[in-house]
């Protein structure tokens, strides 16, 4: 029998990260010290804790100042692990992401960088220290004279950037030791493997505008060596990437991927479609309820995150109510810090500029979010679309909560 839940609206930080937030008491002091804590804290929990080990990036992390590259207005979220808009329909990447991207392409002193897409410049800086030098180029005017002047102003001396479409990379500084991607092509572009030298390594999000894959893209005599890592979600490559694009998000016809959890991909292990996975497994056997898998989140730590997010196209304007509804299952649930830090399915609405204009959830009731215990059930609401929404996030987990969650046949549709 379906469980109809109601309707309750979530903070939109909250359900933009999916774990507990630390307290936003450092924000409003805005001292070097309490960004300083801040910092740490955000590293400690979303960068070491989920899962990258390289010393050298990890440090650099720790003292790289994000509050400077983020809007003023958002300053009091900069040490939250999520990406937050910069303008122009771009976005700051989340701290978790820069790291593990710049993990990959296990960065020396000697390397010289091409980056794509300078968008704030808060990835160049986090490279800066890493290396010899860095190239960035930003297809966005404004933003990449915002880069420009925030790094130098920051002393980022080795830093170089410049105004251009990064599908033609930089020629007259290649061949680059290393080459990262901070968009999403649907393909690699041919100019940047051009430009990448014998030996050299290229981290790079690929594919569809809600379905990607970082690629990791090694040059070995002569050859191309393609390594699929993990599903993840950056903004699109514009410009001649984009007009090359052969498939575009139909926003009029809403839908997720791989919402059985039938189709894993990459070194990872990760299911396709699925992004910024904390604490889940992926459980094979005749006990799902749809097909032959199901994910299933544990976190024994609370606040602590454990959730996973996939995005989809939704236009308000041809839109106007969004089905949700998935099969779940519960074990000695407990809400963490927080009353709504526990599993539910939620969605978050955000306009063309990628900044949230509403958010709800699947998993409320009078009494409150899924907790307690309950074997498989289906649970489905209905909710209306923001006129201003342009796409939108979908997360299940636990998120902050402790226990055990389950989910499986994961679907939205539009009310026709």
């Amino acid at each position: 029998m379906a469980i109809r839940l109601s309707t309750r609206i979530l903070s939109v930080a909250a359900l933009a990260v999916c774990a507990c937030l630390p307290s936003t008491a450092w924000a409003q002091k805005r001292t070097p010290q309490s960004f300083e804590q801040a910092r740490n804290r955000m590293v400690d929990d979303e960068v070491v804790g989920a899962g990258i080990t390289n010393p050298r990036v990890i440090a650099s992390m720790r003292v790289t100042p994000r509050h400077e590259f983020v809007p003023v207005k958002l300053i009091d979220k900069a040490y939250f692990d999520m990406s937050l808009p910069i303008g122009e329909h771009q976005t700051i990447s989340p701290p978790q992401m820069v790291a593990f991207e710049s993990e990959q392409l296990d960065p020396q002193p000697t390397d010289r960088v091409l980056e794509i897409g300078t968008g704030s410049g808060y990835q160049a800086a986090v490279l800066s220290p890493l290396v010899k030098e860095v190239y960035s180029i930003e297809i966005v005017e404004s933003l990449g004279k915002h880069a420009a002047q925030t790094l130098k102003r920051l002393k980022y001396a080795n830093v170089f950037t410049k105004i251009g479409d990064g599908y033609l990379g930089w020629p007259e500084h290649a061949p680059f030791d290393k080459i990262i991607v901070t968009c999403s092509p649907e393909k690699v572009p041919q100019p940047l493997i051009d430009q990448l030298k014998e030996g050299g390594r290229m981290i790079v999000p690929v594919g569809e505008r809600y379905q990607q894959v970082f690629h990791l893209l090694k040059k070995q005599n002569g050859k191309l060596i393609n390594e699929a890592l993990r599903p993840t979600l950056f903004v699109p490559m514009t410009g001649k990437a984009e007009e090359e694009r052969e498939i575009k998000p139909d926003a009029a016809h809403p839908h997720l991927v791989n919402g059985g959890f039938e189709e894993l991909v990459g070194t990872s292990g990760e299911p396709a479609g699925w992004y910024y996975v904390r604490q889940m497994k992926v459980v094979s056997g005749s006990g799902a309820p749809e097909g032959q898998r199901y994910a299933t989140f544990t976190n024994t730590e609370p606040g602590r995150g454990c959730r996973a997010l996939q995005g989809f196209a939704v236009d308000g304007r041809k839109v106007r109510e969004l089905t949700v509804s998935c099969m779940c299952r519960c074990k000695n649930v407990v809400p963490g810090p927080m009353r709504d830090q526990t599993a539910q399915l939620a969605v978050i609405f955000m306009d063309e500029n990628r900044a949230p204009v509403g958010s709800f959830c699947v998993g409320g009731s009078e009494r409150g979010f899924w907790q307690g215990s309950f074997d498989w059930q289906k649970a489905s609401d209905t909710f209306r679309v923001p006129g201003r929404a342009r796409e939108a996030i979908v997360t299940i987990g636990l998120l902050g909560g402790t226990g055990e969650v389950s989910y499986d046949d994961v679907k939205v549709a539009a009310v026709k």
